[in-house]
């Protein structure tokens, strides 16, 4: 007994830690972090499902090592280089969006400040436009008149905003119930709401090509979902058919909310912190003077 012991203090005695700097405890937390977020992201979009079918040929070309099958290591050797290009080329739209949720964490903005000047402090929008849009959103949905509201929050919208009938007007509930009302010029199509003011009308948006999604769900809850998963933005939708009114946010669809509940929704997105309010006016006004140019 005495001699183990002697041997297993000696074997200790003898290992030697490596030395270990605050670099590289940074680096370690950093990279547990990222592997952390990845696997979440993963987790989340189709690319799990491609995941899997990646392990099993990783794990076909680990049998192959093993047995010594040469042709197979071979050819797996050769196309190395085409398979990752494939790989990228597959995993497009999934790179592209989980670069777009990290531009949106909040720990990217707190570390390289992309903005200046102060914060606002009253939100992204008044209380007078949250009761504004409540109203009409009911009193559309009480008589199923189909409507898509977009409201816009860090990520700008020109983009899709472009896309429609620019208006820069105040947001009331009788302006919005008009807007959607059918048969009229601008009814078909989404609003961009930015503060409170609706930027522009009959906007066209991206589809959600999520499969989870129910499939009785048609193009206008499909459109919401799509413009919530590019952008940060807050989406109503007033369904044509039941009158349920549902939003969607970061690509989660909740369907058949009530006034209360649609009303603390919007309360807690007038909450969060705002972009610089200065900097959003300056943009909004001079893509109205170039829209404005264009049509003379």
């Amino acid at each position: 007994m005495g001699d183990f012991l002697l041997s297993v203090t000696s074997y200790l005695t003898g290992i030697r830690l490596p030395y270990f700097t605050w670099s590289d405890i940074v680096e370690i937390l950093l990279i547990a972090f990222f592997v952390y977020e990845f696997m979440l992201w993963i987790r989340n979009t189709r690319a799990y499902s491609l995941l899997k079918g990646i392990l099993i040929v990783l794990a076909f070309i680990f049998i192959a090592f093993l047995l010594k099958m040469n042709t197979i290591l071979w050819l797996v050797t050769n196309m190395a280089g085409y398979a990752i290009t494939a790989v990228l080329i597959i995993f497009q739209p999934e790179l592209r969006k989980a670069l777009e949720e990290l531009g949106h964490k909040k720990i990217v903005s707190s570390i390289i400040p992309f903005d200046s000047g102060n914060k606002e402090e009253d939100g992204y929008f008044s209380d007078k436009t949250i009761n504004e849009i409540v109203r009409a959103s009911f009193e559309m949905g009480a008589v199923k008149t189909g409507a898509l509201i977009v409201i816009e929050e860090e990520t700008i919208l020109n983009e899709y905003a472009r896309t429609g009938i620019y208006l820069d007007s105040l947001v009331s509930s009788q302006l919005l119930i008009n807007i959607f009302e059918h048969n009229t010029p601008l009814h078909d199509g989404a609003i961009v709401i930015r503060g409170d003011r609706i930027v522009a009308a009959t906007c066209y948006l991206p589809l959600s090509d999520n499969m989870a999604l129910n499939k009785n769900l048609g193009t206008r809850h499909r459109a919401g979902v799509g413009i919530s998963e590019v952008s940060d933005s807050f989406t109503i939708i007033v369904s044509e058919e039941t009158g349920n009114v549902s939003v969607a946010k970061q690509g989660k669809l909740d369907v058949a909310l009530t006034k209360d509940e649609l009303k603390e929704r919007l309360k807690k997105e007038q909450n969060a912190t705002p972009e610089n309010a200065k900097r959003k006016k300056i943009i909004w006004k001079g893509w109205g003077k170039n829209e404005k140019k264009s049509d003379e």
